[in-house]
This record gives structure tokens, C-alpha cells and sequence, in this order.
């Protein structure tokens, strides 16, 4: 299922939490990225492209998750559909990259603040 990831004022791609009252749109976006990092491995695969200096091919994940290539590319693939990460291929690999704006998105969706 892909969500639409609409882009707000402050740029995020939902209302924070704490904000006004969520339409169920956007409740629907925020469970979407709630759920992209509610397993353990997504987490770990986040972690390691958002302190990577570039993009870190499918083949290097594997090990660094400690899980199989089909497992590692299953929770891709979830990370993928949440728009978190950007997949690009050269040759017979898939290199992955945090994308743009999607870790300051989640944060916006988080902060107690409300903006």
C-alpha cells in the first residue's frame, strides 16, 4: 500500500501527533511510517544508511543486519513503500539511501510541540 506523501506547511508529510486533531488521512500516513519501523531490523537498516556517507548497497546490509539477503530485502521493500528509503540499481545491485527530508518528516510528525 503506498500512502501519499503529502508535504505541510512545515514540511512534514503529517500533522504532528500533538498537533490539532488528525483527519484520518493522516492518521493512516503516520501509522504507515509507525509501522515501516515497528520491527527491530527496519530500525537497524535506518540506522545504518542514516550514518552511512553514502549509499550502502543491498550486498554490505546483509551482514550489518546479520540476516539473510531475502529477509534484508524484505524489510527494504517495507521501507520502500513508507517512502523512507530511495533504492537505485548499478548492474546487478540495489544501493539504498535515506530519502531527502524523511528523517526530519518523521520528526516533525513526532515533535510534542505541535510544529
Amino acid at each position: 500500500m503506498n500512502i501519499e506523501m503529502t508535504t505541510s506547511l512545515d514540511g512534514a508529510c503529517c500533522p504532528p501527533i500533538a498537533g490539532e486533531r488528525l483527519r484520518e488521512v493522516e492518521a493512516e500516513q503516520a501509522a504507515t511510517l509507525f509501522k515501516a519501523l515497528a520491527d527491530p531490523a527496519r530500525v537497524r537498516i535506518v540506522n545504518v544508511l542514516a550514518t552511512s556517507a553514502g549509499p550502502v548497497c543491498v550486498c554490505d546490509l546483509t551482514p550489518a543486519i546479520g540476516l539473510s539477503q531475502a529477509t534484508v530485502s524484505f524489510h527494504l521493500k517495507k521501507l520502500l513503500g513508507a517512502e523512507l528509503v530511495e533504492r537505485e540499481s548499478r548492474g546487478k545491485w540495489a544501493y539504498y539511501t535515506i530519502r531527502p527530508g524523511a528523517l526530519e518528516e518523521l520528526a516533525a510528525v513526532l515533535d510534542p510541540t505541535g510544529g
